[in-house]
């Protein structure tokens, strides 16, 4: 399967690995990264991740550090060599912190330094959260498709196109 979305797919493609020990990671992301050039080895904001994430990337292979919730777990993996980092903008959201000023941290600290890790803004919950990390300057956003489909939607748009074609209407005309 995660050849076939490679292969539709112009750009990385994150898959996971599920170990949680060193050796294993490294060993599952060699499996991973043979599947296709735009594969990105997932790994966990862990000291083992963060080992893995330096030995797959050593070998060429793009590598996304994930659950991400601080500023510092953000710098550990950039000087990892992350190609991605994912702060989870919306599980922090849920415990009554701020989501978006993480993001807003992590930018500032790869600014900074120059680092090139990109910022991959994760757990997005709402259209907010998209403007607000495209504003801030993230690299790249994953959203459910409810989010995507909202970014479209606004009330007064919705409400001038009623009122554009009800004055079409009056005018009696046909395209």
């Amino acid at each position: 399967m995660i050849g076939e979305i490679c292969s539709i797919v112009d750009g990385p493609v994150s898959a996971e690995t599920t170990a949680l020990d060193f050796d294993t990671m490294v060993d599952q992301g060699k499996i991973l990264a043979e599947i296709a050039e735009n594969v990105a080895v997932k790994v966990p904001l862990t000291i083992e991740g963060l080992k893995a994430c330096r030995t797959l990337t050593q070998r060429g292979t793009m590598v996304n550090v994930t659950l991400c919730f601080s500023a510092n777990q953000a710098l550990l993996a950039a000087k990892a060599g992350a190609t991605f980092i994912s702060p989870f903008v919306g599980r922090l959201d849920d415990i009554h912190l701020d989501g978006m000023e993480l993001v807003r941290e992590i930018r500032q600290i790869y600014d900074n330094y120059e680092y090139d890790t990109e910022i991959l803004v994760a757990s997005v919950r709402t259209a907010n959260h998209v403007r607000e990390a495209a504003l801030i300057g993230a690299d790249v956003v994953t959203a459910p498709p409810a989010v995507l489909k909202g970014l479209s939607k606004h009330p007064l748009t919705d409400k001038g196109i009623d009122l554009f074609l009800a004055d079409w209407k009056k005018t009696g005309q046909t395209i």
